[in-house]
This record gives C-alpha cells, sequence and structure tokens, in this order.
C-alpha cells in the first residue's frame, strides 16, 4: 500500500498518532485501463473497415479491368477474322501460296491471334502443359528477329531437350518483354544471346537473356521490376513489371538481373521448375 498512496497520518483524541495505508481496488484499477482498451478496439475497428474498403475498391477496378481487356480481345477478333479472310483471298487470286511476303502476314495475324488469347484469358489461371523450352524459345525468336534492326545478331545456345510446364502464349509475352528490353539498350549493333541451362541437382531449368547493351545499375536491379519504372521518354514501365508476375505467379518461377556492367550489358535469369524427374541411379 505504502508504494501505490503515501499514507495519510492523523491524530486521534488522545493526541495519539496514527497513519491510514490504502490501495486502489481492483475494481477501479482495471477501470483505468479500460479507456486504452477501448480506443484500441475502436482503432482496430477502422483499420478492419479500411483494409475491406480498400479491398472491395482493388477488387472492383480488377473487375473493371478484365472487363475491358475481354471486351477489348472480343473487338479484336472481327477484324482478325477478316484479315485471314483477306489473305486467303489473296493467295487464291494470285497464286501466291508461296510468296515469303504472305507467310509474314500471316504469322503477323497468327501473332495478333495470340495477343487476342492473352488478353481473353485475363482474370482466369491459365493452364501450363509440358513443353521443351528451346522449341518455344526458338519459335518467337525466328518471329521477333525480322521485326527487329538486322544490325542485332540473335543467338540461342545451351540444352535443347530440357522440358518444362508452361503457358505457350505468357511465356512467349516474356521472351518478348525481355528481348524488345534488350534491343533497346543496343544503341547500334549488338548481340542478344539466349542460353538454356539445366540444373539436374535441383532439377530447374536456367534461362540466361544476355545483351551488349548499356547496363543497368545494380542499385536499380530490383527497381526494374516495379509498375512504372522506365528509362525511355516513351514507355509505361509495366513490361518487366509483368513479366516477373507471369514467371512467379503463373509458373512458380523467379526472374531477377543475374549481372550488369554500365556500357557492357545486362543478362535477366529465369528459373523454372523442370518437368522432368530424375531418379538417382545405384550400384549393384
Amino acid at each position: 500500500m505504502k508504494k501505490q498512496h503515501p499514507p495519510t497520518p492523523i491524530t486521534g483524541l488522545d493526541g495519539t498518532r496514527w497513519w491510514i495505508f490504502y490501495k486502489d481496488s481492483p475494481t477501479l484499477t482495471q477501470l483505468r485501463y479500460f479507456p486504452y482498451i477501448q480506443l484500441g478496439v475502436i482503432a482496430l475497428f477502422l483499420l478492419t473497415a479500411y483494409v475491406a474498403f480498400s479491398s472491395a475498391r482493388k477488387a472492383e477496378q480488377d473487375q473493371v479491368w478484365v472487363g475491358m481487356a475481354k471486351e477489348t480481345a472480343h473487338q479484336l477478333g472481327t477484324p482478325i477474322s477478316s484479315l485471314m479472310a483477306w489473305v486467303e483471298l489473296i493467295k487464291s487470286r494470285f497464286d501466291a501460296e508461296e510468296d515469303p511476303l504472305i507467310a509474314e502476314m500471316e504469322n503477323d495475324i497468327k501473332r495478333l491471334e495470340v495477343i487476342t488469347d492473352r488478353f481473353s484469358k485475363i482474370g482466369s489461371k491459365p493452364i501450363v502443359e509440358d513443353h521443351v523450352v528451346y522449341t518455344v524459345i526458338y519459335n518467337f525468336v525466328e518471329y521477333f528477329k525480322l521485326r527487329t534492326s538486322d544490325k542485332i545478331v540473335f543467338t540461342i545456345g545451351g540444352d535443347e531437350q530440357v522440358r518444362a510446364l508452361l503457358n505457350v502464349p505468357l511465356f512467349d509475352w516474356v521472351i518478348e518483354n525481355l528481348l524488345k528490353n534488350a534491343a533497346n539498350a543496343i544503341e547500334n549493333e549488338g548481340t542478344i544471346a539466349i542460353n538454356i541451362i539445366e540444373n539436374l541437382a535441383k532439377e530447374e531449368v536456367f534461362i540466361d537473356v544476355t545483351d551488349t547493351g548499356k547496363g543497368i545499375a545494380r542499385s536499380k536491379f530490383d527497381a526494374v521490376f516495379q509498375p512504372g519504372y522506365t528509362t525511355r521518354k516513351r514507355g509505361w514501365g509495366l513490361g518487366l513489371s509483368l513479366t516477373k508476375r507471369i514467371i512467379e505467379n503463373y509458373h512458380s518461377g523467379q526472374i531477377f538481373v543475374k549481372e550488369s556492367e554500365l556500357g557492357k550489358g545486362t543478362t535477366f535469369r529465369i528459373v523454372l521448375k523442370s518437368s522432368i524427374t530424375y531418379e538417382p541411379t545405384t550400384n549393384t
């Protein structure tokens, strides 16, 4: 009691001096903390309401973007079908079945179909299937290199047999973003090399995309994957952000800047899980 309140002195009728010791009751002690508990409950309620409101608003915005993407895919379907019909008409009327220009036009139309398919699948879980990684990358590079500067040399090396679970339209989008960034980083002439490596110990596939461009500062290795980050005057800064999301969320992999040096070039590495399971051999 003395620790909580100093004793109160009193004097009796006979002159005797007394001290009264006292302390707060348990109820009074609890009431002292009640305002803090009440404020904490109110703060928790406000925080929960804010999080719920933000989540509802974000979900509503996502639904709007999904709806716009699907409507865009629907609107693109009609002109793409018309282009396909016009190409067939040109081939039959001018006997241009083997014309390389017509073949490239067909490739571009197929590319538009792939892009339309991407938009139509936004908001839904993509399906991944077993594919040979080298073949998927080779097919896209053959399409892409004809539509970029002829001063840039493309090379593909490494393991040609390794397999992984891929959604080809989305994975092509990843390679496209990396190759576009690499091509933009090369000012005049240079090379873009893709190397496919198999890590048998961890059953993983490494895909390294190396360019001889202007490079990235080490302090920007993580920032390049953030939405809105771009070094170009014209650009949304969404390419690498989408790439990271596609690799991590839909392919359960990783992507990062493996190495870069200003003025010499950059290497991006994609890590995927191999779809081939290796059994250890035993000697008998």
